[in-house]
């Protein structure tokens, strides 16, 4: 591992790139629980199929080199990317939308693991406003503004219906949260102050199968 200081601005670094970094933090978490010392990129690149260069180049970003023949020290690889990822710190989010979708997320103990902590949830049903899932306590949407103030989260996760989603973030934008994780599939618009990321299971859905029909298609129509 390179011990030169690590000035890595974000802004350049490149998106899929970004996307790529928490498979290597997962394959590289299981070699260290497993007491590996050493994993090459040609292994990464076995167990992720991503290609061995793209692995080297994208480490790189963050001025991390193996050594020659060796490869990458497992444990100091999972504690710089743990902490580039910024899944070491924690950080404090609302969840608004306390429905199925709402409620699993909740109770999803792997997101701490991953630095992010539901401290809130928030929805306009009075027969959920008021109790708790799990530890989380749920208030009406009506106090997302105050609890902000009085607690300066800035991460709010958007489950509602998608016909309200909209609403949703512009509520959020006034209540001076700074970044959004949008779970629904309407595309909703934020200043360009505001990170948005927008993560669409529905979407996620029709390109399995949308694929999956193709390959039957493939296979019915291949000549036997």
């Amino acid at each position: 591992m390179s011990d030169k200081p690590r000035h890595i601005t974000r802004d350049v670094l490149p998106e899929p790139t970004l996307r790529r970094l928490p498979w290597y933090l997962a394959y590289v978490k299981m070699l260290d629980s497993k007491h590996e010392d050493y994993v090459s990129s040609t292994q990464i690149a076995k167990r992720l199929n991503v290609d061995a260069s793209q692995i080297a180049k994208d480490l790189s970003f963050l001025n991390i080199k193996g050594k020659t023949r060796i490869g990458y020290e497992v444990h100091p690889l999972k504690k710089e990317l743990t902490e580039f990822l910024g899944f070491k710190h924690r950080h404090n989010a609302f969840l608004v939308g306390t429905g199925s979708l709402g409620s699993a997320l909740m109770q999803d103990l792997g997101l701490m693991q991953y630095g992010l902590n539901i401290v809130a949830g928030f929805d306009i049903n009075p027969e959920i406003v008021g109790k708790n899932v799990g530890d989380i306590p749920i208030y009406d949407i009506k106090e997302l503004a105050a609890r902000q103030r009085s607690s300066g989260v800035s991460i709010a996760i958007i489950a509602v219906p998608f016909e309200n989603a909209q609403e949703v973030a512009d509520y959020l934008v006034e209540s001076n949260i700074k970044a959004i994780w949008n779970f629904t599939p309407y595309r909703i618009k934020v200043p360009r102050n505001i990170v948005l990321q927008n993560t669409s299971i529905y979407s996620d859905l029709a390109i399995m199968y949308n694929r999956m029909e193709s390959s039957w298609n493939n296979i019915k129509n291949t000549p036997k």
